[in-house]
Formats: C-alpha cells, structure tokens, sequence
C-alpha cells in the first residue's frame, strides 16, 4: 500500500535519529535490540518508587517506525518502515493503567513535560520526532518548543486523534494542530478515514492505522488500531527521506510527504484524510525533485529551501478549552483481523512467522 519495497531501494534509513516521545521504549526487544538509546524519564516522581514503567505504547511506535526483525537474516518479528534507524527514547507520558497516571495528569510539576521532551530531542541530535501523543491546548512553551524544533531542522510527526466517532470535525488536538508540525489521520486497508480518526483541518496525510501489528516489552506482539501507529508509519517514511536528504528542511520534508501521498483520482484535499494516504516510494520521488530545487529569486526576498523558516514562535491558537491531561493515542484493538503467519501489515511491517502474538485493548485515557 505504501510502497516501502521502492524505497527501501534507495536507503532504509542509516544515519536518522527518530526520537519517540512516549512512554518509554523497551530497548531489550529483541525487533529492537541494538537500535535504542535511552534517554530521559520526564514523568519520574508519577509512579510510586520501585514501580517499573510498562513501556508498551512507546515500543510499540517505535517497533513501527525502526524494527528490524530477528532471527536468520531478519525474517522473523517486525520491520518498521526504517529498519536501519535508530531510535531514541523519550519518556513523556504514563501508560494510563500505571499507578501513577492519576498524579502524572494532575500535578502541574508534569504540565511543561511535553515541551521539555522536544528541546531535549532536538539536543541530543533527533532528525524526526514521532509525537503518538495528544493534549487538547498547547501552551506558549510547546509553541516555543515546536518553532525551536523547526528552527533546528528537526521534522515532527503527530497524531491527529482519536475523536472522530464523536465529534463532526470540529476538535483539534495538540501538538498535532500546531503550525509546522505534520498532522496524521488514520485509515482502514481500504484506504478509507477509519472511523475514530479525527476530523479537521489540520490533518495533512493519513497511514494505515487498523489491525496494525507491533512489537511490546519483553518480546510480545500486539495488534491495535488507532491514529498512533499512523503517526510511527509516517514519521518512519520522514526517517527515510531525511535519511537521503539530511538537509533537507520540515517544510520540504512535509511537502514532499503530502504531495505524493496518494488519493482517490480526482480527489482534493479532506479533513479525513487530508492529501491523502502516505506513499514511502512516491514521497522519495518528490524529495528528490524538491533537493534538486533551487529558488529563482534573488537578495533579501529569496529563501534557501534547505534552510527553515523564523524561528519566532508562533501566535497562539485557541480552538479548544485547556486541558493539562496527555494521552495515548491508542485505540483499542479489534479481535478479528490479526495477521497470518508470513504476512504482513499494509504492507508496512513484516509480521512474525513463528511470534507469540497478544491482542492489545486498553481504552484511551480521558
């Protein structure tokens, strides 16, 4: 669906850092194992002292966006869509039946953690930075955060939501909603909006977010749905462009994303699924016409495409009421349609022959 085969052809992407702002990436997995730095813990003080943080969402992003498999030649397990990525592991969230998640969502010592996680990022090197994660208001330090990322030539990813069975395209989620930040929406193997993805203006692509298999902590497999697993695809196809083209800029970076995602034939631009559904061989295409692009004017009005824009932060947008609460974009995980042996996922992850397999359904956190 998403023609990794084609890119994979020209880089499977060497040489990118993706920092996952998560919660907390499992790097013993054995789809894992070699690929993960551990980085800072930004929740510390939630969790009871002793109590050791679950890790399944953030190792399951990041399964998806730079697995590489194991066993013989890598056959067996997940390949995420850059396989030769490394990933760094950022902890930013509670998983939402850790015993901490209460104090972690209302203590205002935790408010600031997703803007911090970012800059820390952005320091320690990331090229991408997968954003799995939502609140509903962003404040004036994930603004600044966002445009000090941006400035750095650092691409981020985020998850539109998980809103869309309740809402009519009205509610926007942050930091997916913020300018420069690539906004992704979730779609069934049919290429249609899957129906919890959120609806509204923001959405700039949409990945296959249904059925989706991924590695958990301690070797485990699950399958789940939501606009999550979308957000590591895509951020994955990001690591392989910025793999080719370190250079290159967010903005070109996102325009080359959303310029080859594919659409229905006629179709324009929708809340749904914004551009349309990301295309990994189709995106690499379009870096390269955007690299070999240089600008026709001159002086103080020409822009260099490699280099971003201002680094002043952006005015401050007020759609929805504030809300401190962080959540996993995670939806729960559909009983049927899990993944045969020698299949695969969209044709995104190569799935396990011989791996024990779990189903994932923990409810989003409200």
């Amino acid at each position: 669906m998403i023609g990794i085969e084609r890119a994979w052809r020209e880089t499977k992407g060497d040489g990118v850092l993706v920092a996952v702002l998560d919660s907390g990436v499992d790097p013993g997995h054995r789809d894992l194992a070699g690929s993960v730095r551990v980085g800072r813990d930004f929740t510390k003080g939630a969790n009871p002292s002793g109590v050791r943080p679950q890790r399944l969402h953030g190792t399951y992003m990041a399964s998806l966006i730079a697995g590489h498999g194991h066993g013989p030649g890598g056959r067996d397990g997940v390949v995420g869509v850059a396989p030769e990525a490394g990933i760094l592991s950022v902890r930013v969230i509670l998983e939402d039946d850790e015993p901490g998640f209460k104090t972690f969502n209302m203590d205002e010592r935790y408010e600031g953690v997703m803007a911090k996680g970012i800059r820390y990022a952005v320091e320690e090197g990331a090229d991408v930075i997968n954003l799995s994660i939502a609140k509903g208001a962003a404040t004036e330090d994930d603004r600044a955060a966002v445009a000090y990322a941006i400035s750095n030539n650092v691409v981020l990813v985020a998850a539109a939501g998980n809103d869309g069975a309740e809402d009519t395209g009205g509610h926007y989620s942050y930091p997916a909603s913020l300018p420069g930040v690539i906004s992704v929406a979730a779609v069934t193997g049919t290429m249609q909006r899957a129906f919890f993805s959120t609806r509204n203006a923001s959405v700039m692509l949409a990945a296959p977010g249904v059925d989706i298999l991924g590695a958990g902590p301690g070797d485990e497999y699950w399958v789940g749905r939501g606009t999550s697993q979308a957000t590591a695809l895509v951020s994955g196809v990001a690591a392989l462009i910025k793999a080719k083209y370190p250079k290159m800029s967010p903005a070109l970076v996102a325009q080359a994303l959303a310029g080859s995602a594919v659409a229905p034939k006629g179709a324009g631009y929708n809340t749904g699924t914004g551009f349309g559904v990301v295309n990994a061989g189709r995106a690499l295409a379009a870096a390269a016409r955007l690299a070999g692009h240089r600008p026709t004017a001159s002086g103080k009005e020409a822009h260099d495409p490699d280099r971003p824009f201002s680094t002043a932060s952006p005015e401050p947008i007020a759609m929805v009421q504030r809300d401190r609460r962080m959540i996993t974009l995670y939806g729960a995980a559909g009983a049927a349609g899990l993944i045969g042996a020698g299949g695969s996922v969209a044709v995104i992850v190569v799935c396990a022959r011989r791996a024990r397999r779990r189903e994932a359904s923990p409810e989003i956190a409200t």
